[in-house]
């Protein structure tokens, strides 16, 4: 294996939740409330019944699930060995198909240069200490006209509040040290980073989500959480 753009504690932290990933009132009931959200946003700009997928930074396989469950053939990776034990075991229980792997982006993206249709990455670049590295990464998955989609967190003082204030110390949604403030990224950032691997960005859009109702929407503002598509030119 490469030298893995990642934290160990990361990985520590993500696998304490394992045992409890697919519970939807668990610690990972934030995914949970805004999968669907993100599933529509790759459905609408994917016709994933033709489409090889993908998953980076899978966890427990909510998202691959999904996506599987749309008609795509799904690979998803983690360097997290206790959620890829639970992704693969939950497979017997939804009879779906993923092919789950532990590797790192950097070891896709060598096995399978431009193998994937897709790339998604959710909620996974404000954890690693490289991001321009793990961007890089994604769109050496990407074949030609293939898109990438990615989920993180701005770098603002409402994120701040909301992901961290309120959802680690208040509402105690996550376990405190979750996000870290300075990992945050701009969507201007973002953008660049994606722009300097040779890839064209089709559209950034908010995501809004209530932790009292669990609604999670599609929004006009970016200032919390935010969706990003972008694709690699033919």
């Amino acid at each position: 294996m490469t030298s893995a753009n990642v934290s160990p504690e990361e990985i520590a932290r993500f696998d304490k939740l394992a045992a409890r990933w697919w519970d939807p009132d668990g610690d990972s009931r934030p995914l949970h409330d805004l999968n669907p959200v993100r599933v529509d946003f790759i459905a609408r700009r994917l016709d994933l019944g033709s489409a090889r997928v993908a998953d980076v930074g899978c966890g427990g396989g909510l998202l691959s699930e999904a996506l599987a469950q749309g008609g795509a053939q799904v690979v998803g990776v983690d360097l997290g060995e206790a959620v890829i034990r639970v992704a693969g075991m939950h497979l017997l229980e939804s009879g779906l198909e993923v092919d789950y792997r532990v590797q790192s982006s950097a070891d896709l993206a060598a096995a399978e240069p431009q193998g994937f249709d897709a790339v998604c990455c959710m909620e996974l670049i404000e954890h690693v200490p490289d991001p321009e590295a793990l961007v890089r990464d994604l769109a050496a998955m990407l074949k030609p006209g293939g898109t990438l989609f990615l989920s993180t967190l701005n770098r603002t003082p409402l994120a701040f509040g909301a992901a961290i204030v309120a959802a680690e110390y208040m509402l105690r949604m996550l376990p405190r040290g979750t996000h870290h403030y300075a990992r945050f990224l701009r969507p201007s950032e973002l953008s660049r980073m994606a722009r300097e691997v040779g890839l064209v960005l089709d559209e950034v859009q908010g995501v809004f989500y209530n932790p009292l109702t669990r609604k999670a929407s599609l929004a006009s503002s970016t200032s919390v959480n935010y969706m990003l598509s972008a694709h690699k030119p033919t």
